[in-house]
């Protein structure tokens, strides 16, 4: 069940995260980024590894959008 949880919040973070790709809408993943640890944490308390590592990698998308951009552009 919490796996299930944590591929749900990772699916609402994914978006957001998507969005923050567009030129000059990259301080999104602020925002994103925190609701995919949310999941990540979700995800550390279930028995399949599927949700955590799905939100590791919005996680990842998000620092890495955020490293082009200077942290907000």
């Amino acid at each position: 069940m919490l796996n299930i949880v944590s591929i749900l919040i990772g699916l609402i973070a994914l978006p957001i995260a998507l969005i923050g790709f567009i030129p000059l809408l990259g301080a999104l993943n602020w925002l994103s980024i925190p609701i995919a640890i949310v999941g990540a944490v979700v995800g550390m308390f279930s028995r399949h590894p599927s949700g955590r590592n799905f939100n590791i990698f919005v996680i990842i998308v998000g620092c890495v959008r955020l490293w082009l951009g200077f942290g907000i552009l």
